[in-house]
């Protein structure tokens, strides 16, 4: 079994649902970062898979509803949901909905003390592998490189999902569920599930944005800081 510990979370991250904006400044997020807003549409993005192919928006244009889930390798709290994840396909895939998994991390930006979760770092090659031992039933795209898609999409964290419907409007963001944990029965509130079964059923959804709980996004920015730290302690 994982091992499942807290990992660092953003600082205004909080346990419970909320519609407030976070009371944290933008000033530790980078350049070029967006927030997504409710009816906001969904950016497009060219991002290479697991499968080694490119993947786009336009891809998936044949999917009543689109779930963006922002996903990384090291963070427990995202191992944590990924049955869920895989659970969630299965159940919402005749129904129409693509659920796409984006890794969102640059891997140089990871410290050391965060990398003591899982045997796999946030790089491409280790995404593969990790892919393909947690039998992955979803797409898993890199975004680690350029970060890109993540600031579009405003990915704050890992988990972090995002859920689109058929016109690609944003109807939902934030947390998965509300338990950090893998154990299914830890979970109390089934926020992604609740709003994708409010779209298919033409209402509206009921909790429009959560707050994400897990590992930080680990932005490029970052990276210098990263090295220095490594090279004062050499």
């Amino acid at each position: 079994m994982k091992r499942l510990t807290l990992c660092l979370l953003l600082p205004w991250m909080v346990f419970g649902q909320t519609t407030d904006k976070p009371k944290k400044a933008a000033s530790s997020l980078p350049e070029g970062f967006h927030e997504l807003k409710i009816g906001d549409a969904a950016p497009d993005f060219e991002l290479i898979g697991v499968d080694e192919e490119k993947h786009t928006l336009k891809e998936y244009a044949e999917a009543d509803l689109l779930m963006i889930a922002f996903l990384s390798n090291h963070c427990p709290t995202s191992q944590a949901v990924e049955g869920r994840i895989k659970k969630l396909v299965k159940d919402y895939k005749s129904k129409g909905l693509q659920l796409v998994a984006i890794n969102p991390n640059d891997p140089a930006a990871l410290r050391a003390d965060e990398l003591g979760y899982s045997i796999y770092n946030d790089s491409f090659p280790e995404m593969k592998r990790h892919a393909k031992e947690q039998e992955f039933t979803f797409p898993y795209l890199y975004d680690g490189e350029t970060q890109k898609t993540t600031l579009a999409y405003g990915g704050l964290a890992t988990p972090h999902v995002l859920l689109f419907d058929k016109e690609r409007k944003l109807r939902y963001q934030g947390r998965l569920d509300d338990s950090r944990y893998a154990d299914e029965s830890t979970v109390t509130a089934t926020d992604a599930r609740n709003a994708i079964d409010a779209l298919l059923a033409g209402k509206p959804v009921p909790v429009e944005v959560t707050k994400p709980h897990g590992c930080s996004t680990k932005w490029i920015d970052k990276r210098a800081q990263v090295t220095a730290d490594i090279e004062k302690w050499e």
